[in-house]
């Protein structure tokens, strides 16, 4: 039985000259063709690969063609998509803005101090986007703009600094919340053991050195050598995705797990920082008796695991998965349950337990919604509080740049921090190059995991202001105010230094470290058809619409095709 001959249908010709080349490929590999009573057609995998390419229309426009202006335009349309973003945020400000002096233009006039905190939003997002063009990290234009803007005498936000800790706060409850989400309870499985080793022996080494160095150089009380420490040693999230992201189009370590491992310490490092910092702290600043300050760090992790878990809990049940509005309602109820952790520990006198409680509300209700859906449903929430980051972000680091002041700024503390800095990296890259032993790679591949552990910026934008800030809320003394900014001014030079450092020799020594993946070993998805039946392909024909594959044209009736 031979196929129909399709000049006797009523079809364009177009639809003609395909169903000819079909029937002359079919031919060619020698097809026997057999019709049934349910006409259905199976083609050899080869006669449909090669069929599928035959009849692929050409396309009708040139696409992707490259813009030929002048350089700065160029660069500007290469970049647009990373550009449009911020763009955007700051047309949605502007948009606000004309709202709210439409309604309230006393809060809205320029020479307010609420129109001051926003210009100080809009010029680091715009400084953020000019530091892009040179390959440097947004970030670092949003500090050096928060800078600038201090040293100008624009920073004065007398009668608001309770709007400024609440937005630290939120900026440190977004980074923990997409922390808990970011953990992947497969992963940390399958690598376990090397993931605890990269998260405790760098951290450790590098806060005991930092601590003795700033004992011993600036004076500063062990408690707070530590608090320094932990600050300083958290792996900024936002640089190592970043690189990460460009590493996955380019296909370089995909082929050892290299990239979930650093995913997975990086999140591990800034939990562990930024949970003891937050036991440090409380000791820190506690006022009882030495009975309850040594009862601090283990009442408060018992507080953040309990409501975490108990919260987490309750949101796989809330919303049903099944309802319509289901990934708003995650997502308001996620952050409001980040808030009530952090700010709620602190009223209750165990500051300790809120970045625990918010790591832990989202990682609870992160691992609950994935075996609902194991096709990673907590997608939506984690992109979701990833665009509020986007607007937290300008916001951290404009105000850690905010508190440096060239005035009272001190050379001795500036010299003396970049030693701690350059010291506690150097002991880190070790503790890290020891970690990768007995993983089963190589030496090149153990250097690169190791550098990726430099990069500094967003966890020090969150918590370097946050003792001071506690400081002043609590009236202290002039010593620990003292302190308190150098753990700050030190958090600044350490996202100025390593930021940039750390993105240069990651992007750099990428393609020398990590073998970069073959096409034959990227997996793509099997047909479900060949689960079953491996040697044959269903091919759909339908009688007026033309000869289809996957989806596409198709002419003639229904015919079973299968290789001899």
């Amino acid at each position: 039985m031979v196929l129909k001959n399709p000049e006797t249908c009523d079809l364009e010709s177009i639809e003609v000259q395909k169903s000819e080349e079909l029937s002359k490929l079919i031919s060619s590999n020698a097809a026997v063709v057999t019709t049934d009573r349910f006409n259905t057609t199976k083609v050899n995998e080869d006669v449909l690969t090669r069929t599928s390419a035959t009849l692929t229309p050409p396309p009708k426009y040139h696409q992707h063609e490259e813009y030929m202006g002048p350089k700065i335009w160029r660069r500007i349309v290469k970049n647009w998509p990373t550009i449009s973003q911020p763009l955007a945020i700051l047309l949605i400000v502007l948009v606000l803005w004309t709202i709210s002096y439409s309604i309230l233009p006393q809060y809205s006039h320029p020479e307010s101090t609420i129109m001051r905190i926003i210009f100080l939003f809009v010029g680091a997002q715009i400084s953020g986007i000019i530091v892009t063009f040179i390959k440097l990290p947004d970030m670092l234009g949003m500090l050096f703009f928060g800078v600038l803007y201090t040293n100008v005498g624009l920073a004065d936000f007398s009668g608001f600094g309770g709007l400024e800790a609440f937005l630290r706060e939120m900026a440190l409850v977004n980074i923990m919340l997409l922390a808990g989400l970011g953990l992947d309870l497969q992963a940390f499985k399958k690598l376990w053991f090397m993931i605890l080793r990269l998260t405790l022996v760098p951290t450790i080494v590098e806060v005991a050195i930092i601590a003795v160095l700033a004992y011993f150089l600036l004076s500063m009380p062990w408690l707070w050598g530590l608090l320094l420490g932990l600050v300083v040693t958290a792996v900024s999230p936002n640089v190592v995705v970043t690189v990460m992201l460009k590493l996955k189009e380019e296909k370089l370590g995909m082929n050892k797990g290299i990239h979930t491992l650093i995913y997975a310490m990086t999140t591990c490092n800034d939990v562990v920082s930024i949970f003891v910092f937050g036991v440090i702290l409380g000791v820190v600043f506690s006022t009882g008796s030495l009975t309850e300050q040594l009862l601090q760090g283990p009442v408060g992790i018992g507080i953040g695991i309990v409501f975490g878990f108990l919260y987490g809990l309750t949101m796989v049940v809330l919303p049903s998965k099944r309802s319509k509005y289901r990934d708003g309602l995650r997502f308001v109820l996620t952050v409001l349950g980040g808030c009530v952790a952090v700010i709620g520990s602190k009223a209750i006198g165990y500051p300790s337990a809120g970045a625990l409680g918010c790591t832990m509300v989202s990682f609870v209700a992160g691992v609950g919604w994935k075996r609902e859906n194991p096709s990673n449903d907590n997608l939506p929430v984690a992109q979701t509080l990833d665009l509020l980051w986007k607007f937290l972000k300008p916001i951290s680091f404009s105000l850690i740049g905010k508190e440096v002041r060239f005035s009272v700024l001190d050379g001795k503390l500036v010299g003396y921090g970049l030693l701690l800095i350059l010291v506690g990296s150097l002991f880190r890259l070790g503790g890290s190059y020891i970690s990768t032993l007995g993983g089963g790679l190589t030496r090149k591949e153990r250097a690169y995991i190791t550098i990726s552990g430099i990069p500094k910026a967003t966890v020090q934008a969150a918590l370097g202001p946050i003792a001071l800030d506690l400081a002043r809320s609590l009236n202290s003394t002039e010593e620990i105010h003292s302190l308190a900014n150098n753990v700050l001014i030190i958090s600044v030079l350490a996202i100025i230094f390593t930021a940039p450092l750390g993105a240069i020799l990651m992007l750099r020594l990428a393609p020398i470290c990590l073998e970069k993946q073959q096409e034959d070993e990227e997996t793509s998805p099997t047909p479900p058809q060949l689960t079953t039946v491996p040697s044959t392909i269903t091919l759909n024909i339908n009688e007026h619409n033309g000869i289809g594959i996957g989806g596409g044209f198709a002419v003639g009736t229904k015919k079973m095709i299968s290789h001899s």
